[in-house]
Order: structure tokens, then C-alpha cells, then sequence
């Protein structure tokens, strides 16, 4: 079954722990701190594979979830960092972030990586806290927390040439006399429910790929017909042939309402090169009506071509013409395809005030709740480490001025603490 659209659910490694230890061993006293540092979490990572050509695969399987970190251990032992988590895509998927609607990236290339969520960093122990001052420190890291996101793969085939046109104008049987592909072919509309892909060969060194995509009828740009799901895939074409119904009783109403569907859709659809022409030529009606409607479409800068893909009759001439025009169209990752804006993380140091009851108070900050999390408050070095670095942040002072009192809660992410003077 093809599947061109997939929502999953994603989520990096939390890192693992630090250790809070002290060196015990027979005839060494004091021997001081060794706690280990916890393991890396594992990264999500997108990845291309070529020989993946549907999204299929996340029909039913929708979350995947990295390894997290090992915590460290004793005598300086780090824990084991998770194993990446590869996710396979195929060639053409477009990665949106469900949440924000943003563009994460486009994945065209065989190969192509991109990190989607980073694994959280693993604790350090408290070996990295040992000081001239404090050489038995009581204070460690918790791992850092991990990303998740709800994201939608969207995919769109890639090929060279797009072959369009209104229901049962004969997309998929010139298909299969250009090329290999063996689409299902009957004398009744919406026979092609899925779009088709083949590889042409135009001589001994040049081979291209061409799509059959649905017939496109009126409204299908509002997802009418089975349009509104597959035009997409038209836009990473580079050149359409355009093909027309000879039996039609006015085809070239069918050429408007088509071109219109490809506006209507995406503006830079109907600004693609295209090559017309006028199929079932092995027909009498339409040998009847070629020479008036080849007048009207030069009158519109269309040149129309009269082919016939059940007869074989100048079909190799129209593919010729499509590569002529291929070689001196732009490489559509130069112009069309958009571009994924990168936003910088959160400013660690921003944080907000906020009374949450009248003895209540949440503090927000993507940075401080980080750090919350990466905390032990259980001992009181990690405890004290944390009110210093509220302090140098200005949070403190911030609390104190909101009207923060003694006894108040303070929240910070998931945590409640106790405000004492």
C-alpha cells in the first residue's frame, strides 16, 4: 500500500546520571571522590534510505523512543552511551513539526542525516567537583533531560518528469510504454489510486524518471477527486506533459480546469514547462478535432503534440521533447523547494515570574528547569550549588521582588520547594 503522509511520535535519551561517591578501599583512608559520569543519551536521528518508497512502515508503529544513558559508576566508571536511534525515510520526505507546522528539514538525498531531537548530556559525578577547598564534595548531576516531538513526514516523489491530465486521459498507459512500470490500466476513471513512478531510457547514457500522478478533476486542489492527496508529488517535478483526452468532449476545457487545479494548489505549479499533448490519436474524433485545438492552444504559447500510447504513435518523440526541456529547466532545489528555517534554542538565562496562589510562585525558564531536573536536592552540596546559581541569575532577586515570602512554594518545572530567608 503507498502511504505518503505519517504522523510518529519522537523522543531522545535522557542522559544517565552522575555519581555521588567517595573512594573506599583497605588501607587507604580519605580516599575522596570518585563518582563516575553518566552516558550520553541517544540521539533520533532522521536518515534517507534509497530503497524505501512508501511511509507504510508508520502506519501502526507511531513512537519511537532513544536509549537513555547508563548512570556512572564507582572508582571514576562512566556510563555507556545509548545507541543513536536511526529513523528511515524515503527519498523526497518533508519533516514538519505537528506542534509549530514548521519545516524541520527536506530529505532528498540518499544518505541525507538530520538529528531531530539531540540526546540529553550524561551527570557529571562528583569527582569533577572536588576542589582545594572542598575536596569531599556532595554534589552531582542528574543526566540531562530529553526532546521529544510529534512530528508529520510528508512525502513527495521524486522525479524528473510529471505526467498530468483529467481522469482516463492515458497517464499510466504511456507510463507503461516509456518505461518498466506495470501501473493498473482500464477503460473506467480513477483507475490509478496512487501515483506511479518509472525510469525511462532515452539513450545509452541517459535514463529518466517519470510520475503518473491521479487524474485531476475540478476541485481537486479542495480535495476533491484524489487530487487534494497527490499533488504534492507534482511539485518536485521539474517538467509536466500534459495529457490530453482525445475522446474528450472538450478537452481543452480539461487543459483549463487542470492548470487551474495546479494554481489553485501551489502558484509555482503552473509556472512548470509543460509539453501538451492530445492522446488516443488512433481514433477518429480525435483526429477530427487536433487541427482546431492545436490553433487555440498556440494562440495560448502551447505547442500540442499528437500521440497515441495504445497505438505507440509518437510517444518517443514526447519523451524527447520533455528531456530537451528538462536539460534547460533549473535543478528544482535551486528555486522551489523551500528552504527550513533553524531557530535558535531558548536563552538559557531568560527566566519569568509568576504567582501561581496567594503563597504559590512558579518560576519559568527553559534554563533554570533544566538545571532543576540535573539536580540532586537530596544532598546538600547539589542543594546549595543550586540556590548559587539562582542567585546568579537574578531569580532570587526576582522573587524577592514579586513578594515572596517565607514559607512561600516556589515552583520550578516539576519540582516545589520551600522559600526560606
Amino acid at each position: 500500500m503507498f502511504i505518503d503522509q505519517a504522523e510518529i511520535f519522537v523522543r531522545s535519551g535522557t542522559g544517565g546520571n552522575g555519581m555521588v561517591h567517595f573512594h573506599r578501599e583497605k588501607f587507604v583512608s580519605r580516599g575522596g571522590p570518585d563518582g563516575g559520569d553518566g552516558g550520553n543519551g541517544g540521539d533520533v536521528i532522521i536518515e534517507v534510505r534509497a530503497t524505501m518508497n512508501t511511509l507504510s512502515s508508520y502506519r501502526h508503529n507511531m513512537r519511537f523512543l532513544a536509549e537513555d544513558g547508563k548512570g556512572g559508576g564507582p572508582n571514576n566508571m562512566s556510563g555507556r552511551n545509548a545507541e543513536d536511534l536511526i529513523i528511515p525515510v524515503p527519498p523526497g520526505t518533508a519533516i514538519f513539526d505537528v506542534l509549530t507546522g514548521e519545516l524541520l528539514g527536506d530529505m532528498t538525498e540518499s544518505g541525507q542525516r538530520l538529528v531531530i531531537c539531540k540526546g540529553g548530556r550524561g551527570g557529571r559525578g562528583n569527582q569533577h567537583f572536588a576542589t582545594s577547598r572542598n575536596q569531599a564534595p556532595r554534589i552531582g548531576e542528574k543526566g540531562e533531560p530529553c526532546e521529544e516531538k510529534n512530528l508529520r513526514f510528508e512525502l513527495k516523489l521524486i522525479a524528473d518528469i510529471g505526467i498530468i491530465g483529467v481522469p482516463n486521459a492515458g497517464k499510466s498507459t504511456l507510463l507503461s510504454v516509456l518505461t518498466n512500470a506495470k501501473p493498473k490500466i482500464a477503460p473506467y476513471p480513477f483507475t490509478t489510486l496512487e501515483p506511479n513512478l518509472g525510469v525511462a531510457k532515452v539513450d545509452e547514457e541517459t535514463t529518466v524518471v517519470l510520475a503518473d500522478i491521479p487524474g485531476l478533476i475540478e476541485g481537486a486542489s479542495q480535495g476533491a477527486g484524489l487530487g487534494h492527496d497527490f499533488l504534492r508529488h507534482i511539485q518536485r517535478t521539474r517538467v509536466l506533459i500534459h495529457l490530453l483526452d482525445g475522446l474528450s468532449s472538450d478537452p481543452l476545457a480539461d487543459f483549463s480546469q487542470t492548470n487551474g487545479e495546479l494554481a489553485l494548489f501551489d502558484p509555482n505549479l503552473s509556472k512548470k514547462p509543460q509539453i501538451v499533448a492530445l492522446n488516443k490519436m488512433d481514433q477518429a474524433e480525435a483526429v477530427e478535432m487536433f487541427p482546431k485545438l492545436k490553433k487555440e492552444l498556440k494562440s495560448r504559447g502551447y505547442e500540442l503534440l499528437a500521440v497515441s500510447a495504445m497505438a505507440r504513435t509518437d510517444i518517443r518523440d514526447l519523451l524527447y521533447r520533455a528531456v530537451n526541456q528538462l536539460a534547460n529547466t533549473p535543478v528544482l532545489a535551486d528555486t522551489e523547494v523551500p528552504v527550513p528555517v533553524y531557530r535558535p534554542k531558548d536563552d538559557p538565562k531568560q527566566f519569568a515570574v509568576e504567582r501561581a496562589g496567594s503563597n504559590e510562585w512558579r518560576v519559568i525558564g527553559a534554563g533554570i528547569e533544566r538545571t532543576a531536573r540535573m539536580t540532586y536536592f537530596e544532598h546538600a552540596g547539589s542543594l546549595r550549588r543550586f540556590q548559587r546559581l539562582m542567585e546568579v541569575l537574578g531569580i532570587e532577586a526576582a522573587l524577592r521582588e514579586a513578594g515572596v515570602r517565607d514559607g512561600d512554594t516556589v515552583m520550578i518545572g516539576d519540582y516545589e520547594l520551600e522559600w526560606q530567608d
